[in-house]
């Protein structure tokens, strides 16, 4: 493998550091975490989706109250502004992380479709 896709990677990190859409998620996430409440809040949704996770990924089926906690969870995640705020430049940074991706693998799915 060639240095310079090496030397590509590193720049383009660099350059998603200095994106819009990157120092927006930044800046939101500041503010979180200036919060303590909502960071707190932010924290215990986060612990959840990844003990959710990991039951799906081990065949474990999740139970009612789990539903029930997680939709609990969502609820008062969704109320609290700055964690909305987090997760609507999550989203437009990811739109951007997805398109990076498609350029990327642009070769890869041109050989098989091939």
């Amino acid at each position: 493998m060639s240095a310079n896709l090496y030397d590509t990677a590193n720049q383009l990190e660099r350059e998603i550091r200095e994106d819009a859409a990157f120092q927006a998620l930044s800046a939101s996430f500041k503010r979180l975490k200036e919060n303590e409440e909502a960071y707190g809040l932010f924290k215990e949704f986060q612990t959840f989706q990844q003990e959710l996770h990991q039951k799906m990924m081990s065949g474990e089926e999740l139970s009612d109250d789990d539903a029930q906690q997680a939709q609990a969870l969502a609820e008062k995640v969704q109320t609290e502004e700055i964690i909305s705020d987090l997760m609507k430049h999550e989203q437009a940074f990811s739109l951007v992380v997805n398109d990076l991706n498609r350029i990327i693998m642009n070769p890869l799915r041109e050989l098989y479709e091939g």
